[in-house]
């Protein structure tokens, strides 16, 4: 572990790298998750205040609550939008450039925010919202890609983490800032949802003094000298003649190839197994719980008496924990590897949502029992952040190739939007057909995704994408032979059959 974090404080612009490139990417994607509990009563208001004010017409609780759920729930169809389009941008601008234009959208976002109260406007917050969607979309899938082609093969499981880490510090922030004594005033909410705008504008003025992606560089490119300048900048002052080489190798195995779309991605058998786990693994990290879990903590902190005013206190205590726990994830990966960090997580999680389940069903019957619903939710959130949160977000750019890389992530964080959206939707007529029993919904989940990642995902650490696609390829040659062996002996049963009819 200490080899590890002393190899990284010897790539200063590396570390540089991780810090700008995460405020204008993750960052966003959690802030804007978040930031809308706190300032929910404040918007709502504005919108019958703006209909009093046009039309003389007060909204009823219904049409306020339609409403209401449209605005938060446009975040998510940004999202999606914004994750279609990003790997063409990222093919065409580069990733670096693709990241700076990004920051206008959060920008224009920030504006509307800014300015939606005094014009009396909440089509701007809609409007807003929709913005920051798509520059969530676009960074969430661009931050990925240009921090695992910037960092070091040793090291990239490390600085992948920092993805998830942005996120949870992204979230903790829009807790914290929300808070009544900081931001989340009546008269302070439209600062609240602007301050993206902030982070955007931090970016745009520091990312241009760092070098654009090797990778992009020269498999993209085809410039062998940019791409040794943009590693010596990165990894200092050595011989790179060796990364430079693998990246050669994979060029070379690409031949002429193009960037691959979606449908060609799905298409071809020979990455099925790597399209796959994606399908498997972004889907469940959506689907794992983790939502309901903060959902219930309202319900479980009053029960173990914490007062009606300290709970968002407590609210922040779950996203502390998250963060803290994904720092920790930071610093255990390389030494762990990422197929033990995702199978012993959702293992964990499963356990753990069985009992939190047992728990709050004799929640009522027994004092002391909501103490251990509360541990259990912080139990739950560590098996959380200290595997799936820290180790999927990066994981297409890991185990495809470059011709694919930008058709995985769009099918990633499709899935992820997509599911985003679905729980956004189906999760409160579940909390109020199934209670606490929808966790079990959840577990099977986390069960099946755990048990998938141990049977059929090879490790990723220290290995480049030739050397993982090719332990796919002997994972499931066994498969792939006991079909063939199988679909042999049909063949000659068939012919004995026919020959003995004949």
């Amino acid at each position: 572990m200490t080899q590890y974090l002393t190899l990284l404080l010897d790539c200063p612009v590396v570390i540089a790298a991780i810090f700008i490139s995460g405020i204008g990417g993750t960052f966003q994607y959690g802030y804007g998750v978040s930031v809308m509990t706190s300032p929910s009563a404040f918007i709502k208001e504005l919108m019958n205040q703006t209909c009093v004010h046009r039309y003389n017409v007060s909204l009823e609780q219904w049409q306020v609550s339609l409403i209401w759920s449209f605005t938060v729930s446009i975040f998510c169809i940004g999202g999606l939008l914004g994750s279609l389009f990003a790997g063409s941008l990222m093919s065409k601008f580069g990733r670096k450039q693709c990241l700076l234009l990004n920051n206008f959208v959060a920008i224009a976002g920030a504006v509307l925010m800014l300015l939606s109260q005094k014009t009396m406007s909440f089509e701007m917050v809609m409007v807003g919202r929709l913005l920051y969607g798509i520059n969530s979309g676009v960074g969430l899938t661009v931050h990925s890609v240009y921090l695992t082609e910037c960092a070091p093969k040793r090291l990239r499981g490390m600085v992948g983490v920092t993805i998830a880490t942005f996120i949870s510090t992204g979230k903790f922030f829009g807790q914290l800032l929300g808070i009544s004594e900081l931001l989340g005033t009546e008269k302070m909410w439209p600062w609240l949802l602007g301050f993206n705008g902030f982070t955007a504008l931090f970016q745009l003025f520091t990312l241009p003094f760092l070098p654009e992606s090797p990778s992009f560089l020269l498999l993209d490119r085809g410039d062998r000298q940019a791409c040794e300048k943009a590693l010596h900048r990165l990894w200092g002052d050595k011989d790179y003649s060796r990364e430079v080489e693998e990246m050669l190798e994979e060029r070379a195995s690409l031949g002429s190839v193009r960037s691959h779309s979606v449908l060609e991605l799905i298409q071809n058998r020979t990455v099925r197994w790597q399209l796959l786990t994606i399908v498997v693994v972004f889907t469940t990290v959506q689907l794992c719980g983790i939502n309901a879990v903060y959902f219930y903590s309202f319900d479980v902190f009053r029960a173990a008496g914490i007062p009606e005013e300290k709970l968002r206190f407590a609210a922040l205590g779950t996203g502390l924990c998250e963060l803290c726990t994904s720092l920790a994830c930071f610093v255990i990966i390389e030494s762990t590897g990422k197929r033990v960090l995702l199978f012993r997580g959702y293992m964990g999680m499963s356990a753990t949502l069985i009992l939190l389940t047992v728990t709050l069903y004799l929640q009522g019957q027994v004092s002391w029992m909501p103490y251990c619903s509360m541990a259990l939710i912080f139990i739950f959130i560590f098996f959380f952040a200290s595997g799936p949160a820290g180790v999927t977000a990066p994981l297409p750019g890991e185990i495809f190739n470059q011709s694919y890389k930008s058709a995985a992530y769009i099918v990633a964080c499709t899935l992820n939007w997509t599911g985003l959206f679905t729980l956004g939707m189906l999760f409160p007529v579940l909390v109020e057909q199934l209670d606490y029993y929808c966790f079990l919904i959840f577990l099977v989940f986390c069960a099946v995704c755990g048990i998938y990642v141990r049977l059929n995902v090879p490790e990723t650490k220290n290995r480049t994408v030739l050397e993982i696609t090719a332990e796919f390829e002997r994972m499931h040659s066994k498969t792939a032979a006991s079909d063939m062996k199988r679909s042999t002996e049909q063949k000659l049963n068939g012919i004995q059959i026919h020959e003995t009819k004949l």
